[in-house]
């Protein structure tokens, strides 16, 4: 009997916190790392005869994800009370919404070694997030082993974005949230910290035979907070669903949490469906009525988004793809790119990406650094770019005066204007391009390397780069290039 082949399906809840200085339905800070419990009002409490007021920038959030997804943005959107009863839960229901969310539909596209795929999303509601039980390391007030409460994330605005269940592997889920992440973090809208719990996600799998309809039993693992997580226990369930159903067993619905010590889901709950929450809309709260007036004025206010982008720069400047993706990484990067561009000739722009994507990337991720922290400006760049151009220094000298700068930059700002040309004089970079002074350095170099003469006129053509290094090293790197393996040819031809 021919063994059957089974396929992956999974679907993802993402929860991006909102970037915005107070919660969603109250005037409390939503700032990381407070004491326990000193950033919960009033109204986080759910104390008798509070009433939450809407912080308008949520919505603003989520329509901006809606428009950078091609979703649909509802014209009235309700919020609805979910109700479970949880001890960091202060009002015995979380305010959510289920009907009429603001973001309905839309997609995103993904790229899995080098395979293209586009992830459908259902929906994008707004909701508030719950607080926080402490069990580990806790004490009561007698030194008695407790758990304790921290109210201080209660109602901190989420945006919940879930897909259609069409992914078929771990690494499709991680691409999709990779995507997702560098998007929301592009858009503005959320800060992405995945550490503080700013950017997490629960997948839903479920296997079956492949060519079967129908789905197979889901589980829901929560909380997962890294891409590294998400993928080891997405890979773990698939092996687990697939060995209980071979071994006879049977997939129960439930919600498991991912232990990463062990590299394995262990069970948390049985999982609830919509109807066990009992839904209802909130009557504290009136449904958003968002206008095509409110809608036009987020969209002109939208960053270029990363696609749009590469597309461009491709055609225009002929950019790799691989490069363009490296520079749309996040938009800090893609800013920094565009105002170096803005500064030289166009043609000059391929130099720039090599430059930002090498030397710039690498000394970036070494000192662990953002784009808008680098000690090196775009109009540094842009001087060392125009050096390299007008034969002022070569590609090499280049690489030596960017390591300068960037020391220099990391001790005080550098100035503006002028500083390329002033380490250039200051460290005597300056090309040597005068033909005479390059011919004593070459007729020195061959006659103190006869060997390597003899060795390319009997065609070596290795012997050749050995003298052009030679000549280069002579001439301590500041030898023009071109006119060295112009000046060489001319002397190694017999005449």
């Amino acid at each position: 009997m021919t063994q059957r082949e089974w396929e992956v399906v999974i679907g993802l809840e993402t929860h991006a916190q909102l970037l915005t200085k107070s919660k969603i339905f109250s005037g409390a800070s939503i700032a990381f790392g407070a004491s326990p419990n000193v950033q919960a009002c009033a109204v986080d409490l759910a104390l008798p005869g509070t009433l939450p007021v809407l912080n308008r920038e949520v919505v603003s959030h989520a329509i901006r994800l809606g428009l950078a997804l091609g979703s649909k943005i509802a014209p009235v959107s309700v919020f609805a009370r979910k109700n479970y009863f949880y001890p960091d839960l202060p009002k015995g229901y979380q305010i959510s919404q289920m009907d009429l969310p603001v973001v309905v539909g839309g997609s995103l596209r993904i790229d899995v070694n080098g395979q293209e795929k586009e992830v459908v999303l259902t929906r994008a509601h707004l909701e508030e997030d719950a607080g926080k039980s402490l069990h580990e390391d806790f004490a009561g007030p007698h030194g008695e082993l407790s758990s304790g409460i921290d109210l201080n994330r209660a109602g901190t605005p989420l945006l919940e974005i879930v897909t259609e269940p069409v992914m078929r592997s771990a690494a499709e889920a991680v691409a999709y949230a990779k995507q997702l992440h560098a998007l929301v973090m592009w858009l503005g809208i959320c800060d992405g910290n995945m550490q503080e719990g700013s950017f997490r996600c629960d997948a839903n799998v479920s296997v079956r035979y492949k060519g079967e309809i129908k789905f197979g039993t889901r589980c829901e693992i929560k909380n997962l907070n890294s891409f590294k997580f998400l993928e080891e226990a997405i890979q773990y369930e698939v092996r687990r669903q697939i060995e209980l159903i071979e071994d006879g067993g049977i997939v129960k619905q439930e919600t498991r949490l991912y232990d990463p010590d062990r590299g394995e889901t262990r069970s948390m709950r049985s999982k609830e469906d919509a109807q066990d929450y009992r839904y209802f809309p909130d009557p504290d709260l009136l449904p958003v009525n968002i206008s095509k007036e409110w809608i036009a004025q987020i969209q002109d206010s939208m960053p270029p988004l990363p696609a749009k982008l590469r597309g461009q720069w491709q055609t225009a400047y002929g950019l790799s793809s691989y490069d363009a993706t490296l520079l749309t990484q996040d938009r800090e990067t893609a800013e920094f790119f565009m105002e170096l561009i803005e500064k030289i000739d166009q043609s000059m722009v391929k130099a720039a990406a090599n430059l930002m994507t090498g030397d710039f990337a690498f000394a970036l991720n070494r000192d662990g650094l953002r784009a808008w922290q680098s000690p090196v400006l775009p109009v540094h760049l842009a001087e060392l770019l125009k050096r390299v151009q007008d034969g002022t220094i070569s590609n090499k000298i280049a690489k030596e005066i960017f390591t300068l700068l960037w020391e220099r930059g990391q001790k005080e700002p550098l100035q503006l204007e002028g500083v390329v040309d002033q380490v250039i004089d200051q460290e005597g970079l300056r090309q040597i391009s005068d033909t005479g002074a390059i011919e004593i350095i070459i007729d020195e170099v061959l006659l103190a390397n006869t060997k390597s003469v003899e060795e390319y006129r009997s065609g070596k053509e290795k012997a050749f780069n050995a003298l052009v290094g030679q000549i280069m090293k002579a001439s301590k790197g500041k030898a023009n290039p071109a006119q060295v393996n112009a000046l060489l040819k001319q002397k190694l031809t017999p005449t």
